[in-house]
């Protein structure tokens, strides 16, 4: 019995004389490809006797129901959270997900969405990699697939992107402890080349101004997002800054270091413990990307916006866009955030 080596697509991009990309349009039906083209790659298909498998789907109706995914680092909780909203969203509308490795630093994401052209995707989500230079959305665009982008942050020059809402959560949560009737609000948390510090940190100053109150650059105080960084800046903090009633911390490790940090200043203070220390003089409020019933139990005031739920619209967007249905909604959908009460 002899076994007949599969023909493969590159066999028949070969044959033809054509990239690989161009044989997938061609089997797809999408994409600006020259009738002569056309003909010559369906002659090598008839020639080597390729068998359109994975492709038959896409031929009816002009769909694969398969969304390539590119995300920059999947393991990290963010764009975990984001991974599963965006799965169960595309699960319910019955599309599939075909995730693609970008390398931390983005070396592999042209080359990956090249792949997920190459499988006749529906659409392809790009997370956590801000548009650069305009070459993936041009390929999309050859293509005829829409691309759409999900991150932290918000990027001006990345067209079609879904992002929190970063400003409305500052005001958000600046606007709550005002009215509770603090006055001086320190800052906790956060490094100074995040775009996404950046957009809270404006969010918070302009609302502070808004309401007629100092902004002290010296009780605002960048650390890395871990329990024991996070609780020494905020002994610094009170420390170096007297007067501080409340302390808007990053996320939800600084947050939590900074209540450890507190522990360690009501234990010294000589003020009847933590708890009444906590409650006559420091309040802390913070930013969340996980679901108000996934935070932990700590006495803090949150702004949630959980990437699962950035995730879900980065689904709904492209799956829109791919039917035609949000052609005209381009642009960037920003994810409002909510307040979630201290749990005390």
């Amino acid at each position: 019995m002899t076994l007949h080596k599969r023909v493969t697509i590159t066999d028949v991009a070969v044959a033809a004389g054509v990239s690989v990309s161009t044989v997938s349009l061609v089997l797809s039906g999408k994409g600006r490809i020259s009738a002569a083209t056309g003909d010559r790659v369906n002659a090598a298909i008839e020639r080597l006797g390729f068998v359109r498998n994975r492709q038959a789907a896409a031929l009816r109706g002009g769909q694969s129901g398969t969304i390539g995914l590119i995300v920059r680092d999947p393991g990290a909780p963010f764009y975990a959270g984001l991974l599963a909203g965006l799965i169960e969203e595309l699960e319910r509308q019955g599309r599939m997900v075909l995730l693609a490795p970008g390398g931390r630093d983005g070396h592999s994401l042209v080359r990956s969405a090249e792949s997920l052209l190459e499988q006749g995707v529906d659409g392809i989500v790009i997370a956590g990699y801000p548009n650069s230079d305009g070459t993936l959305r041009e390929r999309a665009n050859r293509a005829g697939i829409p691309l759409v982008y999900a991150d932290r942050a918000s990027h001006p020059d990345t067209p079609d992107m879904v992002s929190p809402d970063n400003m409305q959560a500052a005001r958000l949560l600046t606007e709550h402890l005002i009215g509770k009737g603090h006055q001086r609000i320190a800052w906790l948390g956060g490094r100074s080349d995040s775009l996404t510090r950046a957009e809270l940190l404006g969010g918070f100053c302009a609302t502070l101004l808004r309401y007629g109150l100092p902004f002290h650059s010296d009780q605002v105080m960048e650390c890395e997002s871990g329990l024991q960084p996070a609780s020494d800046a905020l002994v610094t903090l009170l420390r170096r800054s007297a007067g501080i009633t409340a302390v808007v911390c990053h996320d939800v490790r600084v947050a939590t270091g900074a209540w450890f940090g507190l522990q360690r200043v009501g234990k010294s203070s000589g003020v009847g413990g933590l708890e009444s220390y906590y409650e006559s003089h420091i309040e802390l409020a913070a930013f969340a990307y996980v679901p108000e019933e996934s935070l932990e139990a700590l006495p803090v005031t949150w702004v949630t916006t959980p990437a699962c739920e950035i995730g879900r619209a980065a689904a709904w967007w492209i799956v829109q866009m791919g039917s035609g249905a949000g052609s005209d909604v381009l642009g960037h959908m920003e994810i409002p955030g909510r307040l979630a009460m201290a749990v005390i």
